[in-house]
């Protein structure tokens, strides 16, 4: 039989009110010790929550709804699962609807979650709606993650593309790199805005002047970057390195060098972004900017648990950072190995990078 709140409570020597005033974190004043016993006790006998009894007290349903516009997009499963991943180890459990960026079939959506009395939502890669139209529709509290075509506004969590951008430029800077070609994204997305931005800032920081002839606009695909890429070998000078707005289009960049004849990296060094799978199996292996998804979704779950328990009233716009994975396609993987030795075992191992730099960006 499952353990009932009065098998608490008898375990730990208490009323069944104080158990549960324990375990709903209730303001009401509770000694340590005996906050303590309770909680030991309630570990020990392995008590679950009854999760139905605590909703038709607290009208919750400790179910979210997760709209998500495209479930085949690489980076929403990610996102979901770090949706899941928190809102699991919190007792709640999700939603998920896929709405095919369709405005109709989201506001069905939104509709059917309604119903469900569900107790938030989360949006993931929405562009159709605004704070102020969820609410019309489900006054419910909400969350926006990893928006594609709308400014950062409150309420919502988003990568870091201007930092990633720099990141990335400073990489090969500080590998001696002055002719940084960039091969960016389409028009209107906040990706492309904000990677443009972060690679000029960047350039700009070390004293690289601007060249808009450096530059080629993609559309996120291997063929785009392959032949923009082509178009950029055929300055006089030649970029010595290229950052690809994404991963993709990188692959198209070492497609176009080593057409030509060229090597990556000696030739020309690459850096990508998102850190698709591919990007470490291919070879040269690619040199890249994680999209942190799963952060992002656990931080817009976490910001969603916050909203609906009343400890905020809204969320301020959130950036999460991604990190540089060096791999082979920039070259900083040609330096020497050192070794430490001691007692004629190696201790310690590292490779000395061929930069111009070590200092992490700030």
């Amino acid at each position: 039989m499952p353990v009932s709140l009065v098998d608490v409570a008898k375990a730990a020597g208490v009323s069944n009110a104080t158990v549960s005033r324990v375990l709903t974190n209730s303001d009401h004043p509770i000694a340590e010790e005996t906050r303590r016993k309770v909680l030991v006790a309630a570990e020990t006998l392995g008590y679950r929550p009854n999760l139905i009894a605590r909703g038709l007290r607290t009208e919750q349903t400790f179910t979210i709804g997760v709209i998500v516009e495209n479930i085949l997009s690489p980076f929403i499963p990610p996102i979901t699962r770090g949706i899941h991943d928190y809102l699991s180890q919190h007792n709640y459990s999700a939603i998920i609807i896929n709405s095919d960026w369709d405005p109709i079939v989201e506001t069905a959506a939104l509709e059917n979650l309604a119903r469900r009395h569900i107790d938030g939502v989360i949006f993931v890669e929405s562009y159709t709606r605004s704070s102020d139209e969820v609410t019309r529709l489900i006054p419910k509290p909400h969350i926006f993650v990893h928006r594609l075509f709308n400014a950062l506004n409150p309420n919502s969590v988003a990568p870091d593309d201007l930092y990633g951008a720099r990141l990335a430029v400073h990489h090969l800077a500080c590998l001696g790199h002055r002719r940084i070609a960039f091969i960016n994204g389409p028009e209107g997305w906040d990706a492309t805005i904000n990677r443009m931005a972060g690679y000029q800032q960047e350039l700009a920081a070390w004293g690289i002047p601007f060249d808009p002839t450096l530059v080629g606009r993609g559309d996120w695909e291997v063929q785009s970057g392959f032949a923009i890429t082509q178009q950029l070998l055929a300055h006089t000078p030649p970029p010595t390195a290229i950052f690809a707005a994404n991963d993709l289009m990188a692959l198209g960049v070492i497609y176009a060098v080593q057409d030509a004849g060229l090597q990556v990296p000696n030739d020309i060094a690459v850096v990508g972004y998102d850190d698709r799978d591919f990007a470490g199996f291919v070879r040269p292996a690619i040199t890249t900017v994680t999209m942190p998804c799963e952060a992002m979704g656990r931080l817009s779950a976490e910001f969603l648990l916050r909203l609906i328990d009343q400890e905020v009233d809204v969320i301020e716009p959130t950036l999460v950072q991604g990190e540089l994975v060096v791999r082979q396609s920039c070259g900083a993987a040609t330096g020497e190995w050192q070794f430490e030795h001691e007692q004629g075992s190696i201790i310690r191992q590292q490779r000395v990078l061929h930069t111009g730099c070590r200092e992490p960006l700030t």
